[in-house]
């Protein structure tokens, strides 16, 4: 592990809401939900509220009577990370796209040029402020899991470093869902066994959590717990599939709840797909249950295809083929 915290998470704020508010000033400072009949976006005064993304339309109007409903401009966004990806690539050549609106990059090397980590992360925050006009946040940590948990903390426009010789005090006080793969299933299950917080994941043992939550999932956050990331920025990786996951939680969901979360799953999917061109020929639904058992069901199509109602009629009839399973 490099001995100086050199990798930056950065991670624009509300993406599709903050650039509703920048192109229209009487939005600013107001509740947005992008998105009509599943929430694909919220802007922070949304979601002060409880609207989520890939929530239904109807429980978010509910939740914020006063929220604007604006339709979705995918040219606007696209157009948007395209800038904001500029702004990566003029500040170090090592940008590793995560989404449409995250990249890592590492800064390692940059002294001389740039100046340090923190003062690049600064830079880019207001460069990307300036030339493109959208708030973005960054974490700095010597790993990716630190510097994506970092920024998570930091929250909304915000830049928080995290210091190689302070990276356990940091993180081992954060809540346990911070970790990576702890959605509220797992994170349920912890806390009933009074485990709440990433520090009492790290005084485990490896193979308490393996008896757990079995052996990948126990192995994974046993390291997590312990900030053992090995993986570098990797520049120019094409991934082979595209997916998104939602944690329902428990208690019982409609089946429209449920439907609204599949269309705002395979939403999110198909238009990351077409801005990066890409098409795909299999669609594949996995569920992971409050027992931790899974399911996976998969589909593959006449022709391959981006098309957002294809793959979501696709996903409809996996869904509908485990409906034994939840009902």
């Amino acid at each position: 592990m490099p001995a100086e915290a050199t990798i930056l998470h950065a991670d624009l704020d509300a993406f599709y809401a903050s650039v509703e508010q920048r192109d229209d000033p009487a939005l600013r400072g107001r509740p947005v939900i992008v998105g009509g009949g599943v929430v694909l976006a919220a802007s922070y005064e949304a979601k002060a509220y409880g609207v989520r993304t890939a929530m239904g339309g109807r429980q978010a109007r509910q939740l914020c009577p006063r929220a604007v409903v604006v339709p979705p401009r995918m040219s606007a966004y696209t157009a948007a990370s395209r800038a904001v990806f500029e702004v990566f690539k003029q500040t170090t050549p090592l940008v590793e796209g995560l989404s449409i609106d995250e990249a890592f990059l590492e800064v390692g090397g940059l002294h001389r040029i740039s100046g340090t980590p923190v003062e690049i992360a600064a830079r880019l925050r207001r460069e990307v402020r300036a030339q493109v006009g959208l708030p973005i946040t960054v974490g700095v940590a010597r790993t990716k899991f630190l510097a994506k948990v970092a920024s998570g903390v930091a929250k909304p426009d915000g830049l928080l470093v995290v210091p190689p010789d302070g990276e356990l005090a940091f993180l081992h006080p954060l809540p346990v869902e911070r970790l990576w793969g702890v959605g509220p299933v797992t994170a349920t299950k912890l806390r009933e066994l009074r485990i709440t917080t990433v520090g009492h994941v790290a005084r485990l043992g490896e193979a308490a959590l393996v008896s757990m939550l079995g052996v990948a999932a126990g192995r994974h956050l046993h390291a997590l717990a312990h900030n053992r990331d090995p993986r570098p920025v990797q520049v120019g990786r094409r991934r082979r599939s595209m997916g998104a996951q939602h944690a329902l939680g428990r208690g019982r969901h409609t089946a429209a709840e449920i439907d609204a979360t599949l269309a705002g799953l395979v939403d999110r999917v198909s238009r990351r797909m077409r801005t990066a061109g890409r098409v795909g020929r299999t669609v594949v639904l996995r569920l992971r249950f409050d027992d931790f058992s899974r399911a996976t069901r998969s589909r593959t199509l006449p022709q391959a295809t981006a098309h957002t109602q294809t793959l979501r009629y696709a996903a409809r009839e996996l869904l509908e083929s485990t409906l034994p399973m939840i009902a």
